[in-house]
């Protein structure tokens, strides 16, 4: 079992940020720590939203709180998601190195939440930036969609070939590429490039799917590795939970995590091809 401190946005109803990367490492056996940058009555694509920002100021007193009670020594991994400004990502890089002083093994997973297709950046400019520029070097993962791997690569992406050499671009141990176009329109695809080569797996393209796969997607890649798997047996794993997640999900406005939990230990990892 490892301990993670996650960094995002909580939900009361529904499965996004934290309420989709705590149940994942959860289910997988693993502690977490959960730290949210806003708290909000549901994902903010529903008619109505109420909730409100935990500031970056909140954020440090509670993990002074942690430290003085002498427990932050025993942090494995750092999650980071949703930040919507520049004073959470100073946070977020501030959080890592400190940990980092007495840790030299943490591993920190960065989720880089700035934006997608079709309506491009949706976060504050300036946090964007400095998520591109103080933060994904920082981590040893990246879980960029396919607009946020363009936009930190400056290079465009489309399908897993061009992503390789945008994902390589950054610098980082392990980069997660999702939502990549796939071998025709029925696909999506989802890229990894580590020192373990670069790996693709090719999923049915799923209409009008709930918001929160890419949380999900990001806390399982992260709780495999912290199994100790290696990258393909990562990759095959969350893809095959997240599709088991959707199927289960279909027709509903938010994943259904418990509906489909049961099958999780005994998920036959989704099939996992070279790429490029």
């Amino acid at each position: 079992m490892a301990r993670v401190l996650a960094i995002s946005s909580q939900v009361a109803r529904g499965h996004v940020g934290l309420s989709a990367i705590v149940p994942a490492l959860q289910r997988l056996g693993h502690d977490v720590w959960a730290l949210p940058t806003v708290l909000l009555s549901n994902h903010p694509g529903h008619r109505h939203t109420a909730g409100t920002r935990i500031e970056a100021v909140g954020l440090q007193r509670m993990l002074d709180a942690l430290e003085q009670n002498g427990w932050l020594g025993e942090v494995d991994a750092v999650l980071t998601g949703y930040l919507p400004s520049v004073a959470h990502v100073a946070f977020a890089a501030e959080t890592v190195a400190r940990l980092r002083t007495g840790q030299p093994g943490l591993v920190y997973l960065c989720d880089p939440v700035i934006g997608d297709e079709p309506n491009g950046i949706y976060i504050d400019a300036d946090a964007a930036a400095a998520i591109r520029d103080a933060l994904v070097g920082r981590a040893d993962i990246a879980t960029p969609n396919r607009f946020e791997l363009s936009y930190l690569s400056g290079k465009e992406v489309g399908d897993a070939a061009s992503a390789i050499d945008a994902a390589s671009a950054l610098g980082v141990g392990v980069v997660l590429a999702t939502s990549l176009l796939g071998r025709d329109e029925k696909e999506r695809a989802s890229l990894t490039v580590s020192r373990d080569g670069a790996l693709v797996t090719h999923v049915p393209l799923r209409g009008n799917a709930p918001h929160g796969t890419g949380d999900l997607m990001a806390g399982l890649l992260l709780g495999y590795l912290l199994e100790g798997r290696n990258t393909k047996e990562a990759l095959g794993r969350a893809t095959a939970v997240v599709d088991a997640v959707l199927e289960a999900s279909e027709g509903a406005d938010e994943l259904r995590l418990a509906a489909s939990a049961g099958s999780w230990a005994d998920v036959v990892p989704w099939p996992v091809d070279a790429a490029g």
